[in-house]
């Protein structure tokens, strides 16, 4: 498949749906449990997806756009949410979650790049020189990868509980 602005718009902008429709009011264990030690639990995976959003695309979209590869983003710190999250409830994550994507994904359209803006090359502090193009769908890839990180932690609260059914269920058996 190949890149295309206006699907990477929608699925952006679908995130934080899926997530609130999955997580809103559930008990703790379904969202505060991980898979083990150095493991993220649903509510981490959410704060680092609010961090993301405050910190990383929109700031790396612009700085590609003003100064191309003359300028190196800023490195990102991954696992920030641990003390940004702090003292924050799971919905309010959510909530802030949906109103940091909302404006950045309306700064997104607002933007109403072209192809050429998509070629526009910046600087990534590991990788060199990436386009924006890149930077877009690597958000997208981002996003999904989370909610099946999300959806995989909760999987394995239950994998005492389903028996001999585990053979079936590489939810339960890969990583």
């Amino acid at each position: 498949m190949r890149f295309d602005l206006e699907d990477t718009v929608h699925i952006l902008g679908r995130t934080p749906s899926v997530l609130d429709v999955l997580l809103r009011n559930l008990a703790r264990g379904w969202t505060l449990e991980n898979e083990g030690p150095e493991t993220w639990s649903p509510y981490d995976v959410l704060g680092h997806l609010v961090h993301g959003d405050r910190e990383d695309w929109i700031p790396r979209m612009e700085t590609i756009l003003k100064h191309g590869p003359a300028r190196t983003f800023t490195p990102f710190d991954r696992f920030a949410q641990f003390e940004s999250s702090r003292g924050k409830t799971l919905e309010d994550l959510l909530d802030d979650f949906g109103l940091l994507r909302a404006g950045n994904v309306e700064r997104l359209k607002e933007m109403n790049l072209s192809p050429m803006d998509l070629e526009q090359r910046g600087r990534h502090p590991d990788f060199g020189e990436v386009t924006l193009q890149q930077l877009l769908a690597t958000w997208v890839v981002h996003d999904l990868g989370h909610v099946r990180q999300i959806c995989r932690v909760m999987a394995k609260q239950y994998r005492g509980e389903v028996g001999p059914w585990v053979k079936y269920l590489p939810v339960l058996t890969r990583g």
